[in-house]
């Protein structure tokens, strides 16, 4: 599962991902978490969009309402059969969840769950591979969602995120040469760029248990925490 991420997306982000976005889209957040507004680009009427969505999902058949389940993450195994994703899945409701490094808790000897950030050495801003969906309120207002894939873990984040409800698995991050497949491709396009991120590339580090508020949100957030045991590890 991914739970956590930061987001740094400064106006210069504009041009880097070829869009045009809304005043709102620029955001500097370390600490985003579920159900929180997050950007993300799709493709509508063959032109790239930027957007601000909810992250969890929320299937256009839900009224509006969130589901009783978790839907923050997608699975890659159950793509076509978990009931929130066949529909924007087969609709090619794709798009990039952008993300500039995440978090992600490691158990150790001692049994303290440590949280780690972890980001690209080969890419500042990234992006994950995303589905949204859009559902009508009672009142008649839409409201749009999304969702990350999830796959199993490389290497890397194998050994890091040892614990949780799904551990040993990871964010499915997009390379800079899938987005197009990921966004305009066929299904068979978009699933084959469904997979590990090189372990060679991230990169983690232990960080503050303040994480685990979302109420904290600064910059300290992502600074290395002495932690004896686990510094070394990764």
């Amino acid at each position: 599962m991914c739970g956590r991420y930061i987001v740094r997306l400064l106006e210069q982000s504009m041009r880097e991902w070829n869009v045009t976005a809304p005043e709102n889209w620029i955001k500097i957040s370390y600490n985003v978490a579920p159900s929180q507004d997050v950007p993300i680009i799709r493709v509508r009427h063959g032109e790239r969009q930027a957007a601000v969505v909810r992250w969890g999902l929320i299937p256009f058949f839900a009224g509006g309402e969130p589901p009783k389940y978790s839907t923050i993450n997608a699975r890659v195994e159950t793509i076509e059969t978990a009931p929130a994703w066949p529909g924007p899945w087969s609709r090619g409701q794709r798009c990039l969840q952008l993300c500039s490094g995440f978090y992600e808790w490691h158990q150790d000897d001692h049994g303290r769950k440590v949280p780690y950030f972890v980001s690209l050495a080969d890419q500042e801003t990234f992006a994950f591979a995303s589905l949204w969906d859009r559902s009508r309120k009672p009142d008649g207002t839409m409201l749009e969602s999304c969702a990350l894939f999830t796959l199993p873990a490389n290497e890397l984040m194998h050994e890091l995120h040892n614990t949780g409800a799904s551990p040993h698995r990871m964010p499915a991050i997009l390379r800079k040469e899938d987005h197009e497949a990921w966004l305009q491709g066929s299904l068979e396009d978009a699933r084959a760029v469904l997979r590990q991120y090189p372990a060679d590339v991230m990169t983690g580090h232990p960080v503050s248990t303040r994480v685990n508020t979302p109420k904290n949100d600064d910059e300290k957030l992502i600074e290395p925490e002495d932690v004896s045991s686990q510094s070394s590890l990764f």
